[in-house]
């Protein structure tokens, strides 16, 4: 409600002016004033137009003020300071509109595409997969409550040289061949009862120590690469039943934080149906490559970065090689990474001209999240003749950490100088930053840390070096340290009841911690900071809903009875409780400002904001004694506003709150 009544009085002043002074201004900025009784919105734009009217802000301001007349869903507009104007809502009609706002938006307008997670399919995920997946999921959901159509994309490098490590370790380390391999997968008891993701974690690090005791060995690893890529052989047969096996691991570990997939596009794909040689005409027929003929890139096809010209680097007689252009393919004809990502990029927007063929991988059973189920498509050289349609997407946000930057930037400028410039555009690379462990975290977890580490704000974890977090091992320690707690203040619920609660308090703190801090900022997670009952964290939260919750058991009544009912609003007077409902009508505002900066903390900061001002309420209100029925209603209405909203401010970032805490 709070940015409906923003756009109804941005479109009339913009109207005005217009009309008073034939000024076009096509964005209105708004603030709010700093406190609650001098009004909900704040505009500045009277300084803005100061000097092209001639005239001071504060009197633009009361020239406006003066002549623009009422607004519906506005009690008045002031003139403030040196030219702001402060407009004042109708309380009790907006808190109406309040009471009656809140539903969900059916999804309409263009498709777009959220790619993430996509995790290499050698081992277990880690702490770090964790963020990128939470901060993934939670976009896409930030986009369906906003009423967009999305797409959920995991791409899976299954050929890459990571792949192709644990293929090394299996063929060279432990002598296996392909039997060998699908009996470990097929029997639990072969590999020591560990999932097989965990076996991979481990035998990844194995072959790291490995490679650093000769070339020769090093040199099995593009041997071992190559096989898998040219397929139709033992390394790419264990290749492919391994990434399979450890990547149906994968998806479960994300479903344990209710983080779903439609679709899995893999590498092997784009290799097998031939993806590149479509894109590389494209790009050669545009003059987007051009073949270098000196220099260190001789008879490679390199592309030039932003900023410089094709033609300027080749043209002239003095002018030498572009020794910082990017090498698309190799002089030797394999394609780079690069390469293969603008071809799969093309296809994201419907512009290469090829499709995959199409298999169901994965089914999510019947929940509340899918009432008929869901299944998770994977990419195949030929697959179902019924199927859905993924691809020919008008926009792409790819969640991919900031060391990917430079990559990235080139699948955009490629785009670019094929003439997409609208796609070009509308590609986004969600960027964040590295997750490490604070010393204390790390101890907790059982590693070994020396004093001097012990003295550093955080420890980086390494997966080849075997120094990492399993997903999994860290969502088990976080559900037993929450379950202590459950155990030890509810010991008369049942054994199932106090473990649901636990995994819905880990979760949460979990999904929060990696949500609050802004995706630029190294995170060190700590297990006591995650968890606290206080401050910034997701039981504090999640608490606050549970608070809100007792407050309608005890009173014998359901929050969407007494919302639906006779309310009295004329309390709406007193600023304090004004506050609470005018902070609860911001969620929709907080999500839009999210989903423009691509920036979930803001979704974060403002449950936690939410949660501080309704247990203020709670504590100044003596709600369930109140003698008073009608302004009793009217707090148990504002418990019930302030509720709902934090359930789905939650639900945004993938938490629930539990029934008890």
């Amino acid at each position: 409600m709070y940015r409906e009544l923003q756009s109804r009085l941005t479109a009339r002043m913009r109207e005005y002016l217009k009309q008073q002074y034939e000024v076009d201004l096509p964005n209105i900025g708004v603030d709010q004033p700093p406190q609650v009784q001098m009004g909900e919105y704040a505009l500045t734009f009277s300084f803005e137009l100061a000097k092209k009217l001639r005239k001071a802000p504060r009197k633009i301001a009361e020239e406006i003020v003066a002549g623009i007349g009422p607004i519906e869903g506005f009690e008045k507009l002031e003139v403030a300071g040196a030219g702001y104007i402060n407009a004042r809502v109708d309380r009790a009609v907006m808190a109406r509109d309040i009471l009656k706002s809140g539903g969900s938006v059916a999804a309409s307008g263009e498709k777009i595409l959220v790619e993430h997670t996509s995790i290499n399919p050698n081992k277990a995920a880690h702490i770090g997969h964790l963020r990128n997946a939470i901060l993934g999921d939670t976009f896409v959901r930030m986009l369906r409550t906003a009423g967009c159509h999305v797409d959920i994309q995991n791409y899976i490098d299954n050929t890459g040289v990571q792949v192709a490590d644990v293929v090394v370790g299996f063929l060279y380390l432990e002598k296996k061949s392909k039997s060998n391999v699908e009996k470990l997968i097929a029997d639990p008891a072969a590999r020591g009862n560990r999932p097989i993701d965990f076996y991979c974690w481990d035998l990844y690090a194995q072959v790291s120590g490995w490679y650093e005791q000769s070339p020769e060995n090093k040199a099995k690893r593009l041997k071992t690469l190559h096989d898998i890529e040219q397929g139709d052989n033992e390394a790419a047969e264990i290749g492919e039943l391994i990434s399979t096996a450890v990547l149906r691991r994968h998806l479960e570990t994300m479903q344990r934080l209710s983080i779903y997939y439609d679709f899995l596009p893999r590498e092997s794909e784009i290799l097998s149906l031939h993806f590149w040689d479509l894109a590389f005409e494209q790009l050669k027929k545009k003059g987007v490559l051009y073949l270098e003929t000196e220099g260190k890139n001789k008879g490679c096809w390199v592309m030039k970065r932003a900023g410089t010209k094709a033609t300027e680097v080749v043209a002239g007689e003095d002018a030498g090689p572009d020794e910082d252009a990017k090498v698309i393919v190799r002089s030797n004809g394999t394609v780079t990474y690069v390469g293969k990502d603008i071809a799969y990029h093309l296809w994201k927007f419907g512009l290469l001209g090829r499709d995959f063929g199409y298999r169901k991988f994965f089914r999510y059973s019947e929940s509340a999240v899918f009432p008929q189920g869901h299944d998770v498509w994977i990419s195949a050289k030929t697959g179902e003749s019924e199927h859905p349609h993924f691809g020919g997407v008008q926009a792409i946000y790819n969640v991919i950490d900031s060391r990917q930057s430079d990559p990235q930037n080139n699948v955009i400028e490629a785009l670019r100088l094929l003439g997409y410039t609208k796609q070009a555009e509308h590609y986004t690379h969600f960027s964040y930053e590295m997750v490490a462990l604070t010393p204390r975290c790390a101890v907790e977890l059982g590693y070994e840390v020396s004093e001097e580490d012990q003295q550093r704000a955080y420890i980086e974890v390494s997966g080849r070096k075997g120094f990492g977090v399993k997903a999994d091992d860290l969502l088990d320690a976080l559900i037993a340290s929450a379950q202590r707690e459950v155990d030890s203040r509810h010991p008369e619920l049942a054994e199932d009841e106090r473990r649901g609660i636990a995994e819905q308090i880990a979760i949460g703190a979990l999904r929060y911690f990696m949500l609050k801090f802004t995706k630029n900022s190294v995170i060190a997670f700590d297990f006591k900071e995650a968890l606290s009952f206080e401050g910034e964290t997701g039981p504090y939260c999640q608490y606050a809903v549970v608070r809100g919750s007792n407050i309608f058991r005890k009173a014998g009544l359901e929050p969407e009875e007494v919302l639906a009912g006779d309310i009295d609003f004329s309390a709406t007077a007193q600023d304090d409780i004004w506050e609470l409902w005018l902070t609860a009508s911001k969620l929709g505002n907080t999500v839009d400002q999210a989903i423009a900066t691509t920036e979930p903390a803001y979704v974060a900061k403002y449950a936690f904001q939410l949660a501080q001002m309704f247990n203020n309420f709670y504590h100044r209100h003596h709600i369930l004694t109140e003698q008073d029925e009608r302004r009793k209603r009217f707090l148990l209405a504002s418990a019930g506003i302030a509720r709902r909203e934090l359930v789905r401010a939650l639900s945004v970032m993938g938490i629930t709150a539990p029934s008890v805490m």
